[in-house]
């Protein structure tokens, strides 16, 4: 799994908590749609911390309750 992947599951997996869909999530975020469509669909290669942060903001969640969960976990160190 990279870093795109462990980011989309985990949007996955909280949007699923909550029963919410991805233009639920955008509006908790104020982010436009196509922005989350393009992170939930792959179109964005690396979604930026500050566009992260307030999606956690929109979930009510903190980064670190973002990032500490098994997909992240699971990432091998990409500088050797």
């Amino acid at each position: 799994m990279n870093l795109q992947t462990a980011i989309r599951y985990r949007l996955l997996s909280l949007c699923g908590e909550r029963s919410i869909s991805i233009q639920q999530l955008a509006l908790l975020s104020g982010i436009s749609k196509s922005t989350v469509k393009n992170i939930f669909y792959k179109a964005t290669a690396n979604p930026t911390i500050r566009t992260i942060k307030i999606l956690c903001d929109g979930l009510e969640i903190t980064l670190d309750e973002f990032f500490s969960s098994p997909e992240f976990k699971s990432l091998e160190q990409e500088i050797k």
